[in-house]
C-alpha cells in the first residue's frame, strides 16, 4: 500500500464495536455454505479488509479468532473453489481474509465499510472520491507501461544501490494519452503510485550510503514542484495544506496540530440511581464525537457487587467503596469521587495525556477537548461554581496555605495527566479534612443550603488545587444547567441535570427516581418532556431555557429506549409502547449526534408566529392561483372541444 493521507480513527468514524474497513466485495463466501461452515453469525459476516481502524479492545478480542479461523479456513480444501470463495486461484490463498471476517462475525464486530478510502491502481475512482491508500495488490499498466507486484518477488531491489522500478509515463504524457477528466484522474493514480515506489527506494538507497544517482529527467521529475503538487498529502477533511521546502523535496504539511490523547472518567455506586444515569451518560459519549475512551470508576462493597446486574453499562474500573469511611465510619457517598480517581491512577496504565472528568448526573452534546479551552500543564480547566464561598472566607484560610489560589470550580475538569497524579491524593486528604471540620458546616461558611457538609468533596478539590498552585482556566461556556437561561450563541457541551427543572407542567429531579430501577425494567422511562411546539415564544430567553431542558428529557429518554432495545426487551404491542416519541423521533433521525448537536441552533426556526402568519399568506396566494390555473384549463379544453365539433360538421 501507499498511504497518501493521515488514517484518523475519529475522522474515519471508527468506535468501539465498529471498526472501520475497506470493502472487499469478491468475499462471496459471506453469502453462501462457506461462513455457515466456519462461523455461529454468518449474518454478521461484512466483506471487508484492506485498511482496518480498530479499538484495542476489540483487536484483543477478535486477534486470536482472526488467527484460528485462518486456520480453519485454509484446511478446509473442499471449499476452495473460485465459485465459493471468490478466490480466482481456487488456492485458498484468501484464506486469511475469511479468517478475518469470520473471526469478526464470531465476536459481533459490525464494520463501518467505507469504499472511498481505498483504491487499487488501475481502478478509476469514483467522481469527488480521493482515497487515502493505494494498494497496488493487482496488475495495472499505463499506455504501454505495466507493473505487477508478483513479478519482483524475488527482486533485490532494496539493496541494489540506485535501481529503481521501470519509470512510467511522465504527467504531460498521461494528459496526451487520456481526454475523459476521471480515467485521466485514475492514471495520474497509478503513475503516482510508482513514483512514490521510486521515491522511496531512491531515499532509501541514500540512507545506505549508495553513491549519488546519475542525473536522468526522471530523476529531476521527483524532485520537481510538480511532483510535489501531486503526491501533497491528501485529507478527509480538505484542509489546505501549508508547504515547507527541504533539501531534499518539497514536502507538503498539514497546518494542523498533532492533539494529545484524552480519556474520560466518570464515577458512580452499584445502585440503580446511578445505572440510569450511567446509560444516559454513556449514550451522549458515544454521540458526542469526544476523542478517546470512556471509564466509568466503579465503587461497591463487596456485598453489593455480588448481587449487582449493570457490569455491561460501561467499560468500568472497580473500586472499594469508602461511602462509609473505613477508619471515622463517616457516611459520605460523595468521597468516593476523589477516592476512585486516585484508585484509578494507581492501578491503571493510560497513555493519555489529559483527563476530562465527568458526574455521572451528565448529558454530553458534543466533545470537550484540552485543544479547544487551552488546558495545559500546570493550567487546567474547569467550569464556575460560584457557590464555593468558601473560597473567600475563613475555611479556605483553615484548610489550604494558599488561600488566594482557591477557585470556585467543580463540574467538568480537564487536567493534564502529570497534575493529576500529584493532585489526586491532596483531592481526597482535603475532602476528610473539610468532612471532619463540621465546626464550619453552616451555609454562611461553606454556601451549602442543607448544611451539612454534603459539598466537602466539591471544597476538597479547590483547596486540594490550591496547595498545588493549580490555577483554573474558569470557562462558562462548557456547562448548563437544564432550567437555567442559556447565554445567547454559546453552544454549551454539558447537560448537569443535578437540580430540578421543568417546562410548563412537566418539571425532572433526579432525586425522584433514586429507587426505581429503570435500566433492569423493561421499557421503563420518564415523563415525557412537553413538545417544542406547544412553547411560548413571547420571550425569547425563555424558549431557548425550555428548549435546552426539552432537549435533556429527550437524551435520558431515548438513552433508556436504546438500552432497553439492546437487552432483547420483548417488544410491546403497537400502540402500547412507553416510547412512541421517543420511536417516532429516531425514525425521523439518520444522525442523532447531528440532532443533539444541532437542536438548539434550529431553535429559532419556525418559531415566530409572524413567520406562521406569512407561510399562511403565502400558501392562501398558492391555492388561489391552483384554482384559476384548473378554471382557465376547463374553458381552454372546452373551447378546444367546440372548434374540433365545427370542424367536424363541415
Amino acid at each position: 500500500m501507499i498511504i497518501r493521507g493521515p488514517i484518523v480513527p475519529w475522522e474515519l468514524g471508527a468506535e468501539k464495536g465498529r471498526p472501520v474497513a475497506a470493502y472487499y466485495g469478491y468475499l462471496r463466501g459471506c453469502d453462501n455454505i462457506l461462513s455457515r461452515l466456519h462461523t455461529k453469525h454468518p449474518e454478521l459476516c461484512d466483506k471487508v479488509g484492506g485498511l482496518l481502524a480498530m479499538h484495542i479492545d476489540d483487536l484483543r478480542a477478535l486477534a486470536p479468532l482472526w488467527l484460528s479461523k485462518t486456520e480453519e479456513v485454509r484446511e478446509d480444501r473442499a471449499h476452495w473453489g473460485t465459485n465459493i470463495t471468490g478466490d480466482i486461484y481456487g488456492k485458498g490463498w484468501i484464506s486469511e481474509m475469511y479468517g478475518y471476517s469470520f473471526g469478526a462475525a464470531e465476536v459481533g464486530l459490525r464494520h463501518k465499510i467505507n469504499d472511498d478510502l481505498m483504491l487499487y491502481p488501475g481502478y478509476i475512482p469514483r467522481v469527488g472520491v480521493e482515497p487515502i491508500l493505494l494498494h497496488y495488490g493487482l496488475p495495472f499498466k499505463v499506455g504501454n507501461w505495466s507493473f505487477r507486484k508478483i513479478r519482483h518477488h524475488e527482486d533485490g531491489i532494496v539493496y541494489d544501490c540506485n535501481r529503481i522500478f521501470p519509470p512510467p509515463p511522465f504527467p504531460r504524457e498521461v494528459e496526451m494519452m487520456e481526454a475523459d477528466l476521471n480515467k485521466r484522474r485514475g492514471l495520474f493514480l497509478s503513475i503516482e503510485c510508482i513514483n512514490t515506489l521510486n521515491e522511496g527506494l531512491l531515499l532509501h538507497h541514500a540512507s545506505m550510503g549508495c553513491p549519488k544517482p546519475q542525473w536522468s529527467k526522471y530523476l529531476s521529475f521527483l524532485k520537481s514542484k510538480r511532483f510535489s503538487e501531486l503526491t501533497k498529502p491528501k485529507y478527509l477533511n480538505r484542509k489546505k495544506p501549508s508547504s515547507q521546502i527541504s533539501e531534499h523535496r518539497i514536502i507538503s504539511i498539514e497546518s494542523r496540530n498533532v492533539y494529545p490523547k484524552i480519556h474520560t472518567l466518570f464515577s458512580t455506586e452499584c445502585s440503580s440511581y446511578f445505572d440510569w444515569q450511567t446509560v444516559g451518560l454513556v449514550h451522549s459519549f458515544h454521540l458526542s464525537g469526544q476523542p478517546g475512551n470512556i471509564t466509568r470508576l466503579l465503587s461497591c462493597t463487596d456485598e453489593v457487587l455480588k448481587q449487582y446486574k449493570g457490569h455491561n453499562l460501561a467499560p468500568t474500573h472497580y473500586v472499594p467503596s469508602m461511602s462509609q469511611h473505613p477508619l471515622t465510619g463517616d457516611w459520605y457517598p460523595a468521597i468516593n469521587k476523589p477516592a476512585s480517581v486516585l484508585h484509578w491512577l494507581n492501578h491503571v496504565e493510560t497513555d493519555a495525556e489529559f483527563i476530562v472528568i465527568l458526574d455521572a448526573d451528565m448529558i454530553m452534546r458534543g466533545p470537550i477537548t484540552p485543544w479547544e479551552y487551552g488546558a495545559q500543564r500546570g493550567r487546567p480547566v474547569s467550569t464556575p461554581y460560584e457557590y464555593l464561598i468558601g473560597c473567600d472566607n475563613e475555611l479556605a484560610k483553615i484548610h489550604t496555605r494558599n488561600p488566594s489560589a482557591c477557585e470556585k470550580v467543580g463540574g467538568v475538569i480537564i487536567m493534564h495527566i502529570d497534575d493529576l497524579r500529584k493532585f489526586a491524593l491532596l483531592w481526597l486528604h482535603k475532602t476528610e479534612e473539610v468532612r471532619s471540620d463540621k465546626a464550619h458546616y453552616a451555609t454562611n461558611f461553606t454556601g451549602d443550603i442543607y448544611g451539612s457538609g454534603w459539598i466537602s468533596e466539591m471544597y476538597g478539590y479547590s483547596f486540594g488545587a490550591a496547595e498545588l498552585n493549580l490555577r483554573h482556566i474558569i470557562r462558562r461556556d462548557i456547562l448548563i444547567y437544564p432550567g437555567y437561561v442559556p447565554e445567547p450563541g454559546v453552544k454549551y457541551k454539558v447537560f448537569h441535570y443535578g437540580l430540578r427543572f421543568g417546562v410548563g407542567n412537566w418539571s425532572f429531579d433526579k432525586a425522584d427516581w433514586g429507587n426505581v430501577d429503570m435500566v433492569n425494567t423493561c421499557w421503563a422511562k420518564f415523563p415525557e418532556p412537553p413538545d417544542r411546539s406547544s412553547l411560548s415564544t413571547s420571550d425569547e430567553n425563555i424558549l431557548e431555557r425550555d428548549i435546552l431542558s426539552i432537549e435533556c428529557g429527550k437524551a435520558l429518554n431515548t438513552a433508556l429506549y436504546l438500552h432497553h432495545q439492546s437487552r432483547k426487551c420483548p417488544i410491546p404491542s403497537e400502540g402500547n409502547s412507553n416510547f412512541s416519541v421517543v420511536e417516532d423521533e429516531l425514525k425521523h433521525v439518520t444522525n442523532p449526534a447531528a440532532n443533539v448537536i444541532s437542536i438548539h441552533a434550529s431553535s429559532r426556526m419556525g418559531m415566530s408566529p409572524w413567520i406562521r402568519m406569512v407561510a399562511l399568506w403565502a400558501f392562501s396566494v398558492l391555492g388561489f392561483l391552483v384554482v384559476i390555473s384548473m378554471v382557465l384549463s376547463n374553458r381552454k379544453g372546452e373551447n378546444l372541444k367546440a372548434k374540433g365539433s365545427r370542424s367536424k360538421n363541415v
